[in-house]
Parts: structure tokens; sequence; C-alpha cells
């Protein structure tokens, strides 16, 4: 009939396959399954799978007890519970991932190879009533069936693919790493419907069957694919995912090695929590050998036409294309986003939460869907072996309790098994089991937790420092001091000198440590520094220590009385402003009365010799330099027109000369006097008279400023 055909003709899919498995983080090639990203700063070197089959069914329609099967197989679908409704599900899956391998390239990166075949199996909105009455349909008897809008498909492929993972980020407490699966399709078989309004009203006294709604069918015309042609159906799918771990204890997992070099404990896992995002089966398969068909099934006939027919021929035979046949649809891939979260409650148990949704709408053309589900899974996990029992929330399905074991190479499980083991009815059955060669990372130990790896460590029961390859240092004189820091490793000493015992530098009976003057001779009343002058200031504090002199002035004394003590006084015995570092100031009547004197000094004519008369005007000038000792003088020659202008000019630089050798041969600091010599250009009286000339023939002493 056609009802049989159309429902064993169709097919669907499930979650997740493995399920529970997949977050194990001893499950190597199986992670990228579900999050390319997980073979990044895998726990396994090596992870080699030879063979791995997951199987699974599910509906909304009949639930059995499993435990009439072990007891009279042949009733427990007569005693199992059926739920019709107008839109019951049929789904199945099997996923048997071949040969496969992954490892680690470097410390960052990893790969995997992996081969795969692939089942998915979809009915959606089938009339539960129709299920009911299959293959019990009475020819005599009137009927009706309505089967509305259903949908379903029915895809068979493999898949060769390979993944690259590697760590994004790596800073502290965060650790960031992402993955990416390219994997190559090859179909074998698709067969799909989508129906509209499509009803069945069978007449038994007629015979005749009244059919309505239109119906797509497709399929690959030459059935069942038998090679990996490309010619027949190909595709190209992806994976990618990115998983987040906090490791707030990050510090802990790092050792060194010998040469004081980090180490990373690869064997063990680091996070406290760990979250995980990915999308999964995006792309299709292009089916290029199929055939579809959109049929009116608006029609009455007799329902012998039907005998012996499949759907394809059945639809061909008796029903009407709305229009000419078109190559099938491509077949879209069970997209899926799927997020984890991993709490590491301790070394050894963790607690999984896990989604999967669907990303693509089941009722669309030769699509299949996962049906989404919500899991949690407590789990014991060590290096060779983990037990898991997740806990599922599937879709239409309900309540789904399953356990789940690694043993070294074995992995076996199941998602519901608990369910159908306790539970009165079971709706969905599923069972994953495999066997792998797995090669794990090696396991830093450090047992003395001296932060060096017991592998390094020159003293792997003893706490020491990696500068001495892990070992305790040697105390010789045994004062506490590691003889690599003592100076005196075989005279015990105190560890604030160093390990050495204390010493009396100066010999002055105060030790070093106390003696604030260590290599000069002191009394022990004045913490061993010396005060030379004996004014109470300790020569180290007295900025004049062999002249006495009052605290207030750091011990210095101030002769003149001005407020500048002598050292910094340029004038210690004469009193002056602080402004003139204290020295007198030359005023105005000094300068003039030392100008006097000066206008009085006598030469022999034309000569720059000072006649002996003047030495008493000289005597006077010098008193007066003397008062104001950090004065500095120009002494300046001058003559009257008389003569050339070269021999004036002559003349007065040597009288000027003259005059300042008198003064610093008579004790005048030669630094403080210049002369020079400005012949008859300085004029202060005409030429023109005796007197006039007179004036002109002068010394001037005038300060300098």
């Amino acid at each position: 009939m056609l009802v049989t055909g159309l429902l064993l003709s169709i097919t669907i899919t499930r979650s997740q396959s493995y399920t529970g498995y997949l977050a194990d983080n001893y499950s190597g090639v199986h992670g990228v399954l579900s999050n390319p990203a997980s073979i990044a700063d895998s726990r396994l070197k090596l992870d080699i799978n030879l063979i791995g089959t997951s199987l699974f069914f599910g509906n909304d329609y009949i639930g059995i007890n499993l435990s009439d099967a072990f007891k009279d197989f042949d009733e427990t679908f007569d005693n199992a519970k059926k739920e019709p409704s107008d839109s019951n599900f049929l789904s199945s899956n099997i996923d048997v991932l071949g040969p496969s391998v992954m490892f680690g390239l470097n410390d960052k990166s990893s790969i995997a190879i992996f081969t795969r075949a692939r089942m998915f199996f979809n009915i959606n909105d089938v009339n539960g009533n129709t299920l009911e009455r299959e293959g019990g349909y009475n020819e005599d008897e009137d009927f009706f069936i309505d089967e509305s809008n259903v949908s379903g498909a029915l895809n068979l492929w493999s898949e060769l693919g390979a993944t690259y993972a590697r760590t994004l980020l790596d800073q502290e407490q965060h650790f960031l790493k992402g993955g990416i699966t390219a994997k190559l399709l090859v179909g074998f078989h698709n067969a799909y419907i989508k129906g509209s309004d499509v009803t069945v009203n069978y007449e038994a006294d007629s015979r005749l069957a009244t059919t309505t709604g239109t119906l797509v069918h497709g399929q690959d015309v030459s059935g069942d694919r038998a090679d990996f042609s490309f010619d027949g159906a190909f595709g190209i799918g992806t994976d990618i995912g990115l998983i987040y771990e906090w490791r707030p204890n990050h510090e802990e997992y790092k050792t060194l090695d010998k040469d004081g070099k980090t180490i990373i404990n690869k064997g063990v896992n680091k996070y406290k929590l760990k979250f995980g995002v990915s999308i999964t089966d995006i792309g299709k398969i292009k089916n290029n050998d199929g055939e579809q068909g959109s049929y009116n099934l608006n029609t009455t006939q007799s329902i012998d036409n039907f005998e012996g027919d499949d759907l394809k021929d059945a639809l061909n035979d008796n029903f009407e294309l709305t229009s000419p046949l078109t190559k099938s649809a491509n077949s879209a891939l069970p997209t899926a986003l799927h997020t984890n979260m991993d709490w590491n409650i301790n070394s050894k148990f963790y607690v999984n939460l896990n989604t999967d949704f669907s990303l693509v709408h089941r009722n669309n053309l030769n699509t299949n869907s996962v049906r989404n589900s919500l899991s949690i899974s407590p789990r014991y996990e060590r290096t060779w072996f983990s037990i898991n029992s997740p806990m599922s929330l599937v879709q239409d399905i309900g309540l789904q309790w399953g356990l789940g074991f690694r043993a070294g190479p074995i992995y076996i499980g199941s998602g519901s098994v608990m369910t159908n083991l306790l539970g009165q009815t079971s709706k969905s059955l599923d069972l994953y089991a495999g066997l792998k060669i797995p090669v794990y990372q090696n396991k830093l130990r450090d047992k003395d937790q001296d932060g060096i790896t017991d592998k390094e460590d020159g003293c792997p029961d003893t706490p020491g420092p990696v500068e001495n390859s892990g070992c305790p240092w040697d105390d010789t004189d045994q004062d506490g001091i590691y003889d690599k820091d003592d100076q005196c490793p075989n005279e015990a000493g105190p560890k604030e000198n160093n390990g050495c015992p204390w010493k009396d530098s100066d010999g002055d009976g105060v030790l070093d440590k106390d003696d604030q003057c260590p290599e000069e001779i002191g009394k022990p009343e004045n913490k061993g520094c010396p005060d030379t002058d004996n004014d109470g200031i300790l020569d180290k504090d007295d900025r004049c220590p062999k002249i006495a002199g009052p605290k207030e002035n750091k011990g210095c004394p101030d002769t003149d009385g001005d407020t500048l003590v002598d050292i910094d006084d340029a004038c210690p015995k004469i009193a002056g402003p602080v402004e003139n570092n204290g020295c007198p100031v030359v005023t105005e009547e000094v300068q003039k009365q030392l100008n006097n004197y000066a206008k009085t000094i006598l030469f022999d004519t034309g000569k720059s010799t000072i006649k002996p008369e003047s030495l008493s005007v000289m005597v006077d000038i010098i008193q007066i330099l003397n008062e104001y000792p950090n004065a500095k003088f120009m002494v300046e020659g001058h003559t009257d027109s008389v003569g050339s202008n070269a021999t004036n000019q002559n003349l007065s630089e040597r009288r000027a000369n003259a005059v300042r050798e008198f003064l610093v041969n008579e004790g005048i600091a030669q630094n403080r006097l210049t002369s020079v010599g400005y012949g008859e250009d300085k004029p202060i009286a005409s030429n023109n008279t005796r007197s006039g000339r007179k004036q002109n023939r002068r010394v001037e002493i005038n300060l300098i400023k």
C-alpha cells in the first residue's frame, strides 16, 4: 500500500553520538566529533581509534518494557505502550568511527585524521494512528488515514575528516583553544519525502482508495551506491569550535627541569571550569544521480493498483507529476550548535552540562536534523579508567538515564541503559562501544614539592633549589646559612653579617655592627666615632672636626660674628653681609676715597717708576684693599695729550701695571687686581691748560662689579 511505502522509505536522527563519552578528557580523537578544539592541549600524546560504533533509535509513539524482551521477545511489542498522535516522529542514527588518529604537533597544536560512516533516519509529523494499524488494515473494512504534512529523510554517507586545533591564549588563569575540521563527504544512499494535506480514504465495498494532497519524493536513481565515486554524491563539510578554560591554580601545574626551564605538566587537567561551544556538520552532499518528482495525489483508484509496488513505482504508476522530474535535492547535514560546561570538582570527580540544538528546520526538504537535548553527567575520571552517568532530557522523548565507562583501550556505554532497565516503558534505545590504542601524556611528579620534577631532581625526596639540582645546600659551620651564601662557611656567624663573626676593624673596642665609624678609632660613648676638637660633635657630623665650634653651627666657629661660619665666610675675620659671602661691601664713598689716593700717586717724568714720596699713599690704598678682601679692582692708567698717542698708551699701561705689581708685592692677591692703560683717551679735564693736563696724568683704582 501507499502508506506502507511512505513509512518504509523514510529516516530520522538523534542529537549526539557516544553520549557521555565525548566529555571525557581522555576521549582523544572522539572529541573532535562534538568540538574540534578539544584535541589541543590533550591528555593524550597519541590516540588511535580502531573501530567504534554508536547506535540510536528513538520515537514518541511506542514505549516498550525491556524486561519483556528477556521473557518472551514475541510479546514485547504486543505489550508495548503506544501513544499515537497526529504528529508522531521516529528517529534513528548509526555513527561508525573507523580507523582514526590524533596526535600533537607541538606544545600548542594538534591534528586528527578520521574516517566515519553515518546513517540518519527521520520521519516527522506522521499520524500515529497509521502506525497503530500498519500491517493490520483489513481490506474488507473502510478506513481513513490523514497524514497531513508528513516529511522525512534518509541519508547514508561516509566522511574523511582532518582536524587542526591549537592554543589561542595561555595567559595565567585564562586559557583558550580553537579548532576546525574539514570533511570530504561521499554519499551512498538518500531518499526523502515531503507531503502536503496527504489523506487516504478507503471504501471496502468498491475496493477504491481516494487519495488527496501533494507529495514530493526523491532518491538516488541507482539505489545504494557501492563505491566512492564522486559522480554519484559528494560534498564538503565543516565543524568549528572554541573551548575556554579557567585555571585559577595554574602555577601548581608548572615545574622546572634541572636547568630551571619551566615545564608544563601535560598529564593533568588544569581547569576548574571549562566552557565549550561548537557548530558541527556545516555543509551539504550534492546528489548528482538522483531524481525528484512532485506528485498530485488527488485521485480515486483500485487498491489492487498498489500490490507489489515500492513507493517510487507506486507514485510513478498511479499518480500524475505536477512538473517534470528534476535532480534530487542536496542532502543537508544535521547542522547543530553544541555547548558544554565541565566543572572539575577535584582531580577525579567532574560534572558536565551539555546542550545540543538543531540549526536546521526538521521539515526542510531532504534534511536531517538533531533533536534538541540537555544532559548533565557526573563523571569519575582517571588516566586509565573513567565512568560517567548522563541524564538527558531529549526533545519529544523525555528523560533518559545512561551509563558508560572507559578502561584503557575499551569504551562502552549507553545514554538510556538505566532508563531501559529500571523504567516501565522505554521510547529510545542507544549503545556505543569501541576499541582504541591510547598513548597518554606523562604526569610530572614532584614528591618533595620543591618545584622540580622528580625525573630532573637530584634529590627527589628532599626539597632543594634548582640551582643545586633540587638538592639542599650544605651548611658546614651549622650557623643556619647555606655555604653558597656564607662568606665564612667554616666559621659560624650571624645572618646579618653574611655568616661571618663580627669584627672590630679599628680596634676601638666597639664591634663593627655597633660601630658607626668602623674604620676610625672612637670612644664607646660616641658609638665608636671620634670627636677630635672635643666640641661635643662627632667628627662624622662636624663640619669643622679640627676646630671647636657650637652645635648650632655644626661644629664650626664664626670669628667675625656675621652669622656665616668661617668655612663658608669669604672674609672670616671681617664681618660682612651674607649676600656678599660675609665680606664688607665697597661703598661709593670708599671708591671715591680710593681714587682720591690713587690720583696722588707720582711717577718720574716720562717713566713708570713710582716716586718715593707716594709710598704713604700706597700704604693707605693697601689698607683700604685689605678691608675688602673679596673685592676685585681694575688699576687704570691715564696720560695727557702731550706726545704721540702710541707713546702715551704705552706709558699709561706701564704705570697701571707698576701700581698693580706694587700692591701685589705688598700682599694683595694678584687675582683681585687687573691693570689697563687708556693713554690720552679718557681725559677728565682740558689738555689745553697746564692744570688740566696735570689732572689727566693720573691712576684710578675702580671696583670691578
